[in-house]
């Protein structure tokens, strides 16, 4: 009976290991997956913010030779 026990001990902390190593690895990929995540947000947050610069570099180019032309136009 004792010899049966000791043989359902080691394959029961067998067992735990092999389900803590799963679960550890399941937290790991949910992490991994969160900082992925979290890498294609800022990607695009920076494609966004690029695009507006642009925009409001070519609003400022197009006002100033408005100016240019009309300050000429005048004189």
């Amino acid at each position: 009976m004792s010899v049966l026990l000791g043989i359902f001990a080691k394959l029961g902390g067998i067992f735990a290991l092999l389900l803590l190593v799963v679960a550890l690895l399941g937290k790991i990929l949910t992490a991994a997956g969160l900082l992925l995540a979290a890498v294609k947000l800022t990607i695009v947050a920076i494609f966004i913010a690029l695009i507006v610069l642009i925009g409001v570099a070519i609003f400022v180019d197009r006002s100033r030779r408005r100016r240019e032309a009309r300050d000429l136009s005048h004189t």
